[in-house]
């Protein structure tokens, strides 16, 4: 699938989110360039440990200085993409934490276990109100199909169910994170795979989750799955 990198910028400083693959880092480089100089990157956060997500960071550390947010299950596994050592890496807690960047720009990392890695995290913006959700609400679009944001969440549903009832854990952990962001004030929910969900979409889209059967709920034996195959 088609991946999505992020920029949070605040008054000179900069957050890379889900920096992606080593095949997309040079057009990532000459957008990030657009807005920020890479000294001005102060973190780079990841949300889990694939390698549409973390394959290209070990040529993005030869740019920049700042330390690396990853969930603390996963520090030991990085190495394994070619990168030397792990003293710029900081490893989140299960319960997640705030990220005070420069003052007025801070971030919240939230834990989203299982869904689908098990050291998950997302990223809160409480400025612009932005959720970054990993692979939650990612979708599965079509080679023709691109499009910037979904707005209403029934004609979405192709795109994303298969993909969250088979890659996500169970409902009992879809649930207990919609809870918990429920809370959130948030006007964006920004996935790293498709589109971008507002307006009435955000709430439509995390109380279909809250409900949703996967993973373990639609096992029937060893290998088989009462879903239908892959779209």
């Amino acid at each position: 699938m088609r991946s999505n990198q992020y920029l949070v910028t605040h008054e000179g400083c900069g957050v890379l989110l889900d920096p992606g693959g080593f095949g997309v880092m040079p057009r990532v480089l000459v957008e990030m360039l657009r807005y920020v100089q890479p000294d001005q990157i102060k973190a780079v956060i990841l949300s889990h440990q694939d390698p549409d997500i973390v394959g290209g960071l070990s040529t993005w550390l030869e740019l920049l200085d700042s330390p690396v947010y990853v969930s603390r299950i996963w520090v030991r596994f990085l190495p394994h993409y070619g990168i030397a050592g792990i003293k710029r890496f900081v490893g989140v807690p299960d319960e997640g934490m705030s990220l005070d960047i420069a003052p007025g720009f801070r971030l919240e990392l939230l834990p989203a276990h299982f869904l689908h890695s098990e050291g998950q995290i997302n990223v809160y913006d409480p400025i612009a109100r932005v959720l970054f959700t990993g692979d939650i609400g990612a979708a599965m679009l079509p080679d023709d199909q691109e499009h910037e944001y979904v707005d209403d969440l029934e004609s979405h549903l192709p795109h994303i169910e298969w993909f969250h009832r088979r890659y996500m854990c169970s409902n009992k952990a879809a649930r207990l994170w919609a809870e918990r962001v429920s809370r959130l004030d948030i006007d964006f929910i920004a996935p790293q795979h498709g589109p971008i969900y507002r307006g009435k979409a955000v709430k439509q889209f995390l109380e279909w989750f809250a409900n949703l059967q996967c993973g373990i709920d639609l096992m029937e034996a060893a290998g088989s799955f009462s879903l239908e195959a892959a779209p």
